[in-house]
């Protein structure tokens, strides 16, 4: 398999090439200035909307204040991030009755789920584009020029924006994010993404390897495969399933391209991980041994009201796959807590969920109702605030101390960094990740390396986040 997958990998590398653009702002008439919200995937379209905006001649600015156009990628998954954005605009009101041409516009989410109402709620706001519709935007920028309110939040089918090349923003050269599919057929009931960002649909495979393949020939070392959840990725524009490309074929394919380039992908739904991926990732070694697996809840009743498609002992079973197929595998998750109607008993049974599967990191929450999604029309929000907040707390303890038994358990372990830069706290250190997505921080020392280099480092030291340790002779 892996030779046939090879051949394909060549013949689809012969494909266009992905062609950088210029990034410098000086070198176009007009500056964007753009901020970006919420999930991976709304980072990655960040890049797309700044390629569009090259093609129109607009340059990107870090400074808002030099901008004609000021655009924030929304994210509607909780409440309080909704209300971080409209607290962002507000920021933006002072600056735009100084400059009354200044355009400001609203992406993403947020924008989908509140349509022409956006405009009513927040008069500073000109522009509104869902995630499906950023090709508009050229248009929907020259209307709002002229005076014009201008909104496009239409769903598609089959947008993937795959012919696009990215434009990088604030890369630090060594990482980038590659879309291969988009929206969501998963009808979580606490969930709006599938209503802001529709079907799912799955990128050819010839433009996914051909921008992996560019990256990569540019000087970029780690790619990460995005979707909203990427082990249904499904592609076959041939005839027959021997032509069809699942998740587990595109995962080989791109480590194919290079041993030299790293391969993460994000995010998996446990109902869809399949063994066919795991013992793919545990056959190549540039490919990321860590997984994302968000389960949500321990219980299955609570399960069964989100609609996720599990039971508890169906993800534990899955938790317990990919221990055995990979040891040393890093493993996180999401959590919710406090879902409608959700008991103590049910509480403590994601405790002890967690306690079985000891994750290495976790993105915790208290249950945020969102308006429009089945468990608001379903379900009465009953758990109080207070009790919400106390289970929330209990969680984030027990995480932290699994965590913290994670980070030190690698004490003396050798791993193999990518070096993404300087330390956040010392330029003498180098940061980078391994291959279990944990952050190690070692001293240059005399060697000579640079971002986007491999190194071997020894741990010695250890935090609930941050692996510390020196460099060895590989």
């Amino acid at each position: 398999m892996a030779e046939t997958l090879q051949k394909i990998t060549d013949e689809l590398r012969q494909g266009e090439a992905f062609a950088p653009f210029a990034e410098d702002p000086n070198l176009y008439a007009k500056k964007f200035y753009i901020e970006s919200y919420g999930c991976q995937m709304n980072f990655s379209d960040s890049e797309i909307v700044a390629a569009i905006l090259n093609e129109e001649g607009f340059g990107a600015t870090r400074n808002y204040e030099d901008a004609d156009l000021i655009l924030l990628n929304t994210c509607s998954i909780r409440e309080k991030a909704e209300q971080t954005v409209r607290n962002r605009l507000q920021a933006f009101r002072k600056m735009k009755e100084q400059r009354p041409g200044m355009l400001v516009g609203v992406l993403g989410c947020m924008a989908e789920r509140l349509k022409a109402k956006f405009l009513e709620e927040e008069k500073l706001v000109d522009i509104v584009v869902g995630p499906d519709a950023y090709r508009s935007l050229p248009g929907l920028i020259e209307e709002a020029e002229g005076g014009q309110k201008s909104v496009n939040v239409l769903l598609s089918r089959d947008e993937t924006y795959a012919n696009i090349s990215p434009v990088r923003l604030d890369s630090n050269g060594v990482t980038a994010f590659v879309s291969i599919m988009r929206g969501c057929n998963n009808m979580c009931t606490f969930c709006v993404v599938p209503f802001t960002r529709g079907r799912e649909r799955s990128r050819d495979a010839v433009s996914i390897i051909n921008e992996c393949k560019d990256l990569f020939d540019r000087g970029f070392k780690e790619v990460t495969l995005l979707g909203q959840n990427v082990d249904s990725y499904y592609f076959n524009e041939g005839e027959g399933l021997e032509n069809a490309i699942t998740f587990a074929k595109l995962l080989e394919m791109v480590a194919l391209i290079s041993p030299l380039l790293r391969v993460r992908f994000s995010t998996s739904h446990p109902k869809d991980i399949t063994d066919d991926v795991l013992h793919t990732m545990a056959k190549y070694p540039n490919i990321c041994k860590y997984i994302h697996l968000p389960v949500q809840a321990g219980n299955t009743r609570i399960l069964q009201l989100m609609n996720r498609t599990y039971t508890r002992e169906w993800y534990l079973n899955r938790v317990q796959r990919i221990r055995e197929i990979m040891p040393d595998c890093g493993l996180s998750t999401d959590i919710i807590t406090g879902f409608c109607s959700e008991t103590e008993e049910e509480h403590a049974d994601t405790l002890s969920l967690m306690e079985a599967s000891r994750f290495d990191m976790a993105y915790m929450f208290s249950y945020s109702e969102r308006p429009g999604t089945l468990a608001a029309r379903r379900y009465k929000d009953d758990v109080p605030d207070d009790v919400k907040q106390r289970r929330l707390e209990e969680i984030i303890k027990l995480q932290n101390g699994h965590s913290r038994e994670s980070y030190k358990n690698d004490i003396g372990k050798v791993f193999e960094v990518l070096i993404e830069g300087n330390s956040k706290r010392s330029d003498k250190d180098w940061c980078g990740r391994n291959s279990q997505n944990k952050m190690v921080v070692f001293p240059k020392g005399d060697a000579n390396l640079k971002k986007g280099d491999y190194a071997m480092v020894k741990i010695n030291e250890a935090t609930s986040a941050t692996l510390i340790g020196e460099m060895i002779n590989n």
